[in-house]
């Protein structure tokens, strides 16, 4: 009796008051913890993963993404010149979307230009920095929080009612598991991202050692503002052919086609550690970044500075500007369709 109150305990979810952003609404911080010690804390603003610890082999814990220890520093970074997005969900539409504008059913919708007379994940208030809400919590075996947010229609220039629930699962087998799903009352586009920055090595390390491994043959080109051509590249035996691991670039900014026979996508290893986080997904694109820069205004977590080299983002997505290339994958969500998106990232310390 007395193991079983035990693990019930650690399997609680813990929620805890966050901050309390300007509007005066308060948003709340929830941990997760599975079995084997892995632990999850998100908050509800931008359904945002602050820490993710993962057990080691020799008994320790890491933390393996970036983040802020405070709610004003998240508030902050989006008044960066260029906002880190640091564990956030990214929506409506994450990536860019050309001249911010994109046809559908013969209408024209102009949507925000936040990135150079472009759109760019979702636009100036995007999913990114809207209140969720807890939908539901699940403190069995393989725990879980579900998280809810309704954009009305004209959100950030988007056509349609669309409501979105996005379930965080820690699996016994140290999985985080994302599971989105979206409706609308209208047809409209859709592309949901994670935006963590990862590193194997703790979050106020850096990634340079680290090995990268993406499943992909080809890539997006695109022109000098990221905005893709159209055009799929072959990747193979140049700088950005990572079929076989090698370390982690300094730059990218770049999506990779995913060869999606088994859902792998891309894998990331520390040798200082030996820890293996491996990504897969039912989306067709990858997105893979590395930056984490916040220009010495803000500080990380535990006072730490992070710098160009801090984390490596997998953003699990459609690829960018999709509703403007037909041959890209259908980026339409029906109103009588449902948006269905998962992504596991999966740790083994080896």
């Amino acid at each position: 009796m007395k193991i079983k109150t035990e693990l019930a305990f650690k399997l609680k979810t813990i929620e805890k008051l966050f901050g309390v952003i300007p509007s005066g609404e308060s948003i709340f911080s929830y941990q997760l913890a599975n079995k084997n010690g892995m632990k999850l804390n998100l908050i509800n603003l931008g359904a945002t993963i602050t820490e993710l610890l993962i057990p080691l082999k020799n008994g320790e814990k890491i933390d393996v993404v970036l983040g802020f220890d405070d709610l004003e520093s998240y508030l902050k970074s989006f008044e960066l010149k260029s906002a880190p997005y640091f564990g956030a969900t990214v929506g409506r539409f994450a990536g860019r979307i050309n001249n911010a504008t994109f046809v559908s059913n013969g209408i024209t919708t102009v949507l925000d230009k936040n990135n150079n007379g472009h759109s760019l994940h979702g636009g100036n208030n995007g999913f990114s920095q809207a209140m969720w809400k807890v939908k539901e919590i699940n403190n069995a075996e393989n725990p879980s929080i579900t998280l809810t947010l309704f954009s009305p229609n004209g959100d950030s220039k988007y056509p349609g009612d669309l409501t979105v629930d996005l379930t965080y699962t820690l699996s016994e087998e140290n999985e985080l598991i994302l599971e989105y799903k979206a409706t609308t009352t209208q047809d409209t586009i859709v592309n949901l991202t994670h935006h963590s920055y990862f590193n194997l090595d703790g979050h106020s390390s850096n990634i340079e050692d680290q090995e990268l491994f993406i499943n992909a043959s080809q890539m997006l080109e695109t022109t000098n503002e990221n905005i893709p051509t159209g055009r799929f590249l072959e990747i193979k035996n140049n700088p950005f052919d990572f079929s076989t691991p090698k370390k982690a670039p300094s730059k990218i900014d770049n999506t990779f086609v995913i060869d999606t026979k088994d859902e792998l996508a891309a894998s990331l290893f520390n040798k200082n550690n030996n820890l293996k986080m491996t990504v897969y997904t039912n989306q067709p694109g990858v997105h893979i970044y590395v930056g984490g820069n916040c220009f010495n205004m803000i500080k990380g977590k535990e006072k730490a500075s992070y710098h160009p080299l801090s984390g490596i983002c997998f953003e699990t997505q459609n690829f960018p500007d999709a509703p403007n290339h037909s041959h890209f994958p259908n980026a339409v969500l029906k109103k009588e369709e449902k948006y269905v998106h998962k992504t596991i990232y999966k740790f083994q310390s080896l």
